[in-house]
């Protein structure tokens, strides 16, 4: 039965009909063809997209299983959880522009850590989470466990120590509604965000145990089975921003086909990615999609897609078409 789109969906497919408007579009119903034809999808989030408040409707993305596996940065992993607990201490600078380095210090002396014009604050944010996750950490140490960076956010978040703490609806957080669902994800290179560096210093003051968390090649063995086992009508690539979050996981393809000499892997299915990096000298997220088939990546003939503009625009527009907002 075909459904009714709103009138943010009708609003696009009117105006958005050149250029990098005409490819979110066509980006949007690539995506929707994906899941009508029973594919999976997964979604990469790189920059700060949780401290962009994307959660507000990837949520429901989620919800409505319109992705099926994240892979996403160590930031983005646990910015969404500190600005549910602590949005009301965040400070906007709209002038960020202009600021000098003794600004910049000011900031620092404050507890302000500053992501373009958003400043998350050190103290609710970053160590409200730090007493509750080091003592889920040490508890499963102890019980001999090891998990995934991201399986201890999702303990913690169902366990409701933080509840107290909310200062926005729940139903807002992305990563509150990938631990209801207990959603697939890899979170490569955590090791350099907030709470991997936290982790890091209790390993080195000897009170936690390096092998208490599951490792990238840990997570890239994870990716290379749920892979092979969701593969059947395709997998599609949605990727936001750059990096780490994108570069890791679409090389599974190639190592399950070209080291593990698995030559029935099928290439991924649909390919976007939002990005204002441009294509340079060995640039890889600026690179064009085209580039990727060389690697084993992407097919002739996968649907690709490449949106050269904010994805803190353009995300939540291809989300509220894929909604039928």
């Amino acid at each position: 039965m075909m459904r009714t789109k709103g009138p943010i969906s009708n609003f696009i497919e009117n105006y958005y009909l050149h250029f990098n408007a005409a490819a979110l579009v066509d980006a949007a119903k690539g995506y929707e063809a994906q899941l009508n034809k029973g594919a999976k999808m997964l979604v990469s989030l790189a920059g700060a997209m949780s401290t962009a408040e994307l959660g507000k409707i990837l949520a429901e993305i989620i919800r409505q299983e319109k992705v099926h596996i994240i892979s996403c940065t160590g930031a983005n992993l646990e910015e969404d959880i500190m600005n549910l607990v602590a949005h009301s201490h965040y400070k906007r600078v709209p002038e960020y522009r202009d600021l000098t380095p003794k600004d910049e210090w000011a900031l620092l002396e404050k507890g302000l850590n500053r992501v373009t014009d958003t400043c998350i604050p050190e103290e609710e944010a970053f160590r409200r989470l730090q007493q509750h996750i080091f003592k889920i950490w040490k508890d499963a140490e102890e019980a001999g466990e090891r998990y995934f960076p991201h399986e201890f956010m999702y303990k913690m978040l169902l366990s409701g120590v933080l509840e107290q703490y909310y200062e926005i609806d729940i139903k807002d957080s992305w990563m509150f509604a990938a631990a209801e669902k207990n959603l697939p994800l890899v979170c490569p290179g955590w090791e350099d965000s907030t709470m991997g560096n936290i982790f890091a210093s209790y390993v080195l003051k000897g009170e936690l145990k390096a092998s208490t968390m599951k490792s990238g090649i840990e997570y890239m063995t994870f990716l290379a089975d749920w892979y092979t086992d969701n593969a059947d009508n395709g997998i599609g690539f949605f990727q936001i921003g750059g990096g780490i979050a994108g570069d890791f996981p679409i090389c599974v393809v190639p190592m399950l086909y070209q080291d593990m000499e698995r030559t029935d892997t099928p290439f991924w299915s649909y390919f976007c990615q939002i990005s204002d990096s441009t294509t340079s000298y060995g640039s890889y997220s600026g690179a064009v999609p085209n580039e990727k088939i060389t690697w084993g990546k992407l097919d002739i003939d996968t649907p690709k897609f490449i949106i050269e503009s904010d994805a803190t625009i353009v995300a939540p527009l291809i989300f509220a078409y894929l909604l039928d907002m």
